[in-house]
């Protein structure tokens, strides 16, 4: 598996005269098989040319990050100054770019969900796919382009281009794996999202490293060179470790393994990748050591992000902030942080917060639900406790809680009772979405604690409003819960910015979804249409007298209005604003009526009906922001491309195009 030899030319080498069972003739003729002085040269010309490729990507998807900033920019200034429609397309221009805009987003966004039985199988969007498909055709291309060496040295050829293509894969991969993100940071996309390309990169070079090993060793046994070239060469031990490491650095980032180990997962894998890096260095040949500037260059990267990002963690925990808890239905704790140090962050962005007393060495990402002008400028998360860290944070609030209330009741409640935490936050990352204030129409969903991600951005849009004109003029909040006391979480940040919005004359529509609540949805042997309960949790509570959303066709010719559904009860707010509360009890009516603005509807969203409906009625470009589980995610990405290209956006027909950002819960 040598990458260098001694001097050569390229030509033709066969094995006329040579008898292989004389050891003086096999060896001197495996030599000049292994020969690569020419080969490496051009070898390392093909890596430089797989680099002038990813540079002209990023080169035009930066050009493209920046029209985008720019375009957005100039949608709010039209707005400050009046203009009719600022975020519609009003020239020809503008409506060619649109098109082929909307060409890419249909392209890209649509997501295949696998079935249930494999939900541990994530594909990623067709977006990602193409973008894949694109790389790994690169990779093949630049390995056979003009390598058809005749002779003995064929494979040889062909084993060495791959090994220099690998090793050039090297910085690459450790770009796309920092959280200081260089290629982030210039195309506008947040490190997690480059995360999957990290790892198909990495699968990128067990490929040609598959192909090095498998050439080599096909170029040796036709010759029954094999037990000769491992007998007297150092490279085939550490290239064949190597190659072990490579495989299991690849099958640990499977999603089953990642997510159930996720933090022995981390350790192995930088120890793992650490060791695969020393044995790269060991077995690139004497001939050919400046084969390992692409690993210095990789190594320089690592060390920067590690460099940038302790900075900056100690930057922001130099005076280490406070967390208070407060444990909320659901199993859900509301984390608030007090910290003099992190004060600007966007909407929608997450940190690794740790708080040391309650998980020692562990972090866990958290999104901000607030913005830094809400809540006293502190940050505030919502963490649903699973197992581990959240777990036993949920444990300590609870345990709080109840010896709150009990002091309560004895009458021994101080002001300083409430207990705080030093807590130690990396970040924030992420928000690389585009400004939603931009546009003319945002639909805002969210499912369980994904509120976090879509509650900063209408805390955001609220704060904005007030500030100065925006080109938003309708705004729809759609949460789905599995029961209505979840709501609870966030009633009073609702209530804030949607009275905000509507100060500003700002249309806004509140619509929670409740899918398995027996309070609220329950009714005695019956099983309701758009019953999305939980088995594995117990029995459905689907009501089937509670009617569903109505059809798709309907909505087609339906006004903003809301349809009324059976069995509500209408309760009047100070600002007369009718709300829909299907309930049968006045104990539940009651327990609603602190989100008097919303719509309740029993079952899931029909996502088609929802976007369809909003896009017909925007006078401008639409956006969608979502975040929530996979069976959420896949869902919005499937919904928007289907209603973009049915009302072909840009093409003639006048209808504006959908912008579209998921968040998703796995990592």
């Amino acid at each position: 598996m040598s990458m260098g030899g001694g001097g050569s030319t390229l030509t033709p080498l066969n094995d006329s005269g040579v008898d292989f069972s004389n050891f003086t003739q096999a060896y001197d003729f495996q030599q000049e098989i292994l020969d690569d002085t020419i080969l490496q040269v051009i070898a390392n010309t093909y890596a430089r040319y797989f680099w002038y490729g990813i540079v002209v990507v990023i080169g035009l998807a930066t050009l493209a990050n920046i029209g985008r900033i720019v375009h957005l920019k100039l949608r709010i200034r039209a707005a400050a100054a009046n203009r009719a429609r600022p975020a519609a397309a009003h020239t020809r221009l503008s409506q060619f770019v649109g098109g082929l805009i909307a060409v890419c987003r249909e392209a890209s966004y649509p997501q295949f969900s696998p079935l249930s039985t494999y939900s541990w199988l994530k594909v990623p969007p067709f977006g990602i796919l193409i973008l894949l498909l694109t790389y790994l055709a690169f990779l093949l291309a630049l390995e056979f382009d003009d390598n058809d060496i005749p002779g003995a040295q064929h494979y040889t050829s062909l084993g060495v281009r791959a090994s220099w293509l690998a090793v050039a894969q090297i910085p690459l991969l450790l770009l796309l794996a920092g959280k200081a993100n260089l290629i982030g940071a210039l195309v506008g996309v947040s490190y997690e999202r480059l995360n999957v390309l990290h790892r198909w990169v990495a699968r990128g070079m067990l490929l040609l490293i598959t192909l090095h090993f498998g050439y080599q060793s096909y170029g040796w046994n036709q010759y029954g060179l094999m037990q000769l070239e491992w007998a007297t060469d150092t490279c085939p031990p550490t290239g064949i470790a190597a190659y072990a490491l490579l495989l299991w650095l690849n099958l640990s980032t499977l999603a089953p393994i990642r997510n159930r180990f996720y933090e022995i997962f981390v350790v192995q894998h930088i120890l793992s990748f650490v060791a695969f890096v020393y044995l790269v260095m060991a077995h690139i040949p004497s001939t050919a050591l400046y084969a390992r500037t692409w690993v210095y260059v990789g190594i320089g990267i690592y060390f920067l992000d590690r460099l940038i990002r302790t900075l900056c963690y100690a930057y922001h925990n130099i005076r280490p902030a406070n967390a208070t808890l407060e444990a909320l239905d659901g199993g859900v704790t509301k984390i608030r942080v007090q910290s003099k140090q992190v004060k600007s962050w966007a909407p929608g962005s997450h940190v690794f917060l740790a708080i040391p007393r309650l998980g020692f060495g562990q972090s866990h990402p958290a999104t901000i639900a607030s913005i830094p002008s809400s809540h006293d400028g502190d940050l505030v998360f919502i963490l649903m406790g699973r197992k581990g860290f959240t777990q036993n944070i949920n444990k300590t609030a609870s345990r709080r809680d109840s010896s709150y209330s009990k002091k309560e009741a004895a009458g021994s409640v101080s002001s300083s009772s409430e207990q705080a935490y030093i807590a130690l936050i990396g970040g924030p990352y992420g928000a690389s979405h585009s400004d939603p204030a931009a546009f003319d129409t945002v639909l805002l969903i969210s499912g369980s604690t994904g509120i976090t991600f879509t509650l900063s951005n209408l805390l955001s849009l609220a704060h904005r409003a007030r500030a100065s004109k925006l080109p938003l003029r309708r705004v729809d909040f759609v949460w789905v819960v599995k029961q209505v006391c979840w709501t609870t979480w966030v009633t009073e940040e609702l209530a804030t910015a949607v009275r905000d919005l509507k100060e500003k004359g700002i249309d806004v529509n509140v619509i929670i979804h409740v899918t398995c609540d027996d309070n609220f949805t329950r009714l005695e042997g019956s099983h309701g249409k758009g019953c999305s309960c939980d088995l594995s949790l117990g029995p459905c509570c689907c009501d089937a007298d509670i009617q569903a959303a109505p059809s798709f066709e309907k909505l087609q010719d339906s006004s903003d209005e809301i349809t009324d559904l059976k069995n509500e009860s209408k309760v009047e707010t100070s600002e007369k604003v009718a709300v829909t509360v299907i309930s049968k009890s006045s104990t539940e009516n009651l327990r609603v009526k602190s989100l008097p603005f919303a719509t309740f509807v029993s079952g899931r969203p029909d996502l088609l009906e929802i976007v369809y409906n909003l896009a017909e009625q925007a006078e401008g470009e639409m956006a969608v922001l979502a975040c929530g589980p996979l069976g959420l995610s896949t869902g919005i990405r499937n919904t928007v491309a289907r209603v973009s290209d049915d009302r072909a956006v840009h093409k003639g027909t006048g209808a504006e195009g959908i912008y579209l950002h998921v968040e998703s819960f796995c990592w």
